[in-house]
């Protein structure tokens, strides 16, 4: 049996921006001092939530090696290292090792839609690079390409394979993965609405963009299931699906950022190309926060639209 890379709750965590798109550190030192605090299990850095794609490789490593010497070891810090360009992987993956993280995130290459030999081959190229855990990850929804469970049982014969973030949202082809890979491959559901049927199928845990807002609970959620108290666990499940559905009304990260915005935190904006929502859907955002006790009447904490023409000279830099 491999090593667990973590039990319980990880958070996507987003990453902060000051509004002229910069990272603002000083709010990603408190963002990881509340997931501490409100007992999230791990931290995912500079993953899909954490708009790495938008992320210079210096920005990334950055990112990660000041996640690294905040975290002190409290919980683990999983980096994101996924690229549909294989060696950018391998040189994410040597990188993020170097700068001491615990273990890998590798998201399926994007848009080249690889066969499966080709992601076999891809991520036995990362694995090969690297001595750390690394946790596959499956959105075909993002990606354009679904792993298979055939695959997945080769590929946990790696073994610093570890695990899977799966997001496929079919619980099929995650009973297959589970009953094929057994204790060579954790399972982590990636779906914030389907953590305890996951759970129910063998899962360790989730990794969740609503933690960033509700740690806390979205660790009870788990902790609750694994001590046998199933009628608990469900009961908030189906308590925060309403909140679930509303930090998905548009692309990940941008409602979340904004709630986060909203609640009092210094998230900043989305890189470009992601944008704030249209006010319509924030509107819906907000009063959802506010159905469940987060966000007072009428507050707007720094929920402002933040318009990208002032914002031009960064991108400009950035892409220098």
């Amino acid at each position: 049996m491999k090593k667990l890379i973590f039990k319980g709750v990880g958070t996507a965590l987003i990453t902060p921006m000051n509004n002229d798109f910069s990272i603002n550190f000083s709010a990603f030192d408190d963002l990881l001092d509340m997931q501490i605090r409100e007992n999230a299990d791990a931290v995912i850095i500079a993953g899909t939530t954490g708009e790495g794609s938008t992320l210079t490789d210096g920005e990334h490593i950055e990112l990660v090696q000041h996640a690294v010497r905040h975290v002190k070891g409290r919980i683990p810090v999983i980096a994101g290292a996924g690229s549909n360009n294989t060696a950018h992987a391998v040189y994410l993956s040597k990188e993020c090792e170097k700068a001491g993280a615990d273990a890998l995130l590798h998201v399926t290459p994007y848009y080249n839609k690889a066969s499966q030999q080709g992601l076999f081959l891809h991520f036995s190229a990362c694995a090969e690079a690297v001595e750390l855990p690394i946790i596959l990850y499956n959105v075909p929804s993002r990606t354009g390409v679904n792993i298979y469970p055939t695959t997945f049982k080769r590929l946990s014969e790696i073994e610093n394979i570890a695990a899977v973030k799966e997001a496929s949202g079919n619980f099929s082809q995650i009973a297959k993965i589970a009953a094929l890979c057994k204790d060579d491959l954790a399972i982590y559901s990636g779906n914030d609405d389907q953590i305890t049927s996951a759970l129910a199928l063998g899962a360790k845990g989730v990794i969740s963009v609503l933690s960033n807002i509700v740690p806390s609970e979205v660790h009870t959620i788990c902790a609750s299931y694994f001590e046998g108290n199933t009628s608990q666990s469900d009961s908030l499940q189906l308590k925060y699906l309403e909140l679930i559905e509303a930090l998905f009304l548009d692309i990940n990260p941008i409602p979340v950022k904004q709630a986060m915005r909203a609640l009092g935190y210094q998230a900043g904006p989305c890189r470009l190309p992601l944008c704030d929502m249209y006010p319509a859907m924030a509107e819906k955002l907000y009063s959802t926060l506010q159905k469940y006790g987060l966000l007072s009447s009428g507050k707007r904490m720094n929920s402002v639209t933040i318009h990208t023409p002032e914002n031009s000279g960064y991108i400009l830099k950035h892409n220098q």
